[in-house]
């Protein structure tokens, strides 16, 4: 389901967090890419906003 504007970085917060407690754990190769795609993800994230 597709998140609400009004609460869309509180959702996803709260996911964020959850994965991060799975960074180690042995994944798919599907779920290893996705990782690895949502870090560079994060990484343009925190490089655009850092200010």
């Amino acid at each position: 389901m597709a998140n609400m504007s009004y609460c869309m970085f509180r959702n996803t917060l709260g996911d964020l967090k959850d994965c991060r407690d799975y960074m180690d754990d042995d994944l798919s190769e599907e779920e290893e890419e996705a990782r690895n795609r949502m870090i560079e993800i994060c990484i343009k994230i925190a490089n655009d906003y850092a200010d």
